[in-house]
């Protein structure tokens, strides 16, 4: 009677597990293979009119530069800058990055990539230190950019997404 209720048990157990893991696929799939939500899409629409409007407070100038979400980038990557040779600029943030957290992507990263934008809207294309020179640094923070390193620090992402306030 015993191992028949251990069997029983472990049976139940089992049952659940595959039933969590088949709830937790269908999930990952739905972000994966649809675009971002039309919330986070406003989201990010709203915070790059807010950088719009910092920029002209801050440097007088105007300039709309256009914010697209890419799933083909590489997982390392958490957004970029770029010009073309016809000199339009925009920026290119990775959807799946979304999925970690929505929140780092919008408030951190963009600001982070709209400060490399406007390095390129005034005509500094230095390469030096990655793109992440002190007048990029003083942009990144004048437009309200909170994370104005080099790199993604991938505890940010954590602490943050768990809830915790990081101690500045």
């Amino acid at each position: 009677m015993v191992i028949s209720s251990y069997i029983k048990a472990f049976l139940f157990l089992t049952l659940a597990s595959l039933v969590g893991l088949i709830y937790v696929t269908q999930e990952n799939n739905r972000f994966f293979n649809n675009p971002l939500s039309s919330e986070i899409i406003s989201k990010i629409e709203e915070k790059t009119k807010e950088l719009e409007t910092i920029t002209y407070q801050k440097f007088g100038f105007k300039v709309s530069i256009p914010v697209y979400i890419s799933d083909t980038i590489s997982n390392n990557l958490f957004g970029f800058a770029t010009i073309n040779k016809a000199g339009e600029i925009s920026i290119t943030l990775n959807k799946n990055r979304f999925k970690e957290n929505e929140t780092y992507m919008i408030e951190d990263v963009l600001p982070h990539e709209y400060a490399h934008a406007l390095m390129f809207v005034v005509g500094d294309f230095s390469k030096e230190n990655g793109g992440h020179t002190v007048k990029w640094e003083k942009i990144c923070t004048e437009i309200g950019g909170k994370k104005c390193e080099r790199f993604v620090q991938d505890d940010d992402i954590l602490i943050e997404k768990l809830g915790f306030t990081p101690k500045n």
